[in-house]
């Protein structure tokens, strides 16, 4: 808990909406609050709030004070009509590189191997790329040259699910193939 002049912020309210409480059939219910600091998140804003509360004094007393606590915009706190929030300190997101934007996101490199094994014969094996649902949990990863060592079995074959067979497969044959050359 701290007191409300801990920080030098200009205060402004916000709207913090407090969750239902069943067991005494209260419903959702809305409090003025203090917003200290806002976040951008990969998931939305989150807003550090002061609640208005009481913390006891050693002497029996209880004095107004203020409970911190970090809630979601907007399920949680909602603005106040005709309020400015500019004055409140704000953490965003670095901007995305334009690599990643034209790119999108990057899949973990190396590749894996699933054993699966048919009777008594020798076990087959899939290679999979490690974000491939298929994959087993915990395999190790293997580098292009050791994927690619694996690929040439004939017991091998290649994951079409995530693309594995896609990658792999101009390594293997040469890219020949692609252009009709």
């Amino acid at each position: 808990m701290t007191t409300p002049s801990d920080d030098a912020a200009r205060p402004v309210p916000v709207q913090v909406v407090l969750p239902a409480d069943p067991v005494l059939g209260q419903p959702e219910q809305e409090v003025v609050a203090r917003p200290w600091r806002r976040r951008q998140t990969e998931t939305g804003w989150v807003y550090l709030v002061g609640l208005p509360s009481y913390r006891n004094l050693k002497d029996g007393e209880a004095e107004a004070a203020e409970y911190r606590v970090w809630v979601r915009a907007p399920g949680h706190v909602r603005p106040v009509d005709g309020v400015d929030y500019n004055q409140v300190p704000t953490e965003t997101l670095p901007p995305a590189s334009v690599v990643r934007e034209v790119l999108g996101e990057r899949r973990p490199s190396g590749w894996v191997v699933a054993k699966v094994r048919e009777g008594q014969g020798l076990a087959r094996g899939v290679l999979h790329a490690p974000d491939c649902e298929e994959a087993p949990e915990g395999a190790p990863l293997l580098d292009v040259q050791r994927a690619l060592d694996v690929a040439e079995n004939p017991r091998t074959q290649l994951c079409t699910l995530c693309g594995c067979a896609h990658e792999l497969t101009p390594l293997l044959s040469g890219f020949g193939h692609i252009t009709g050359s």
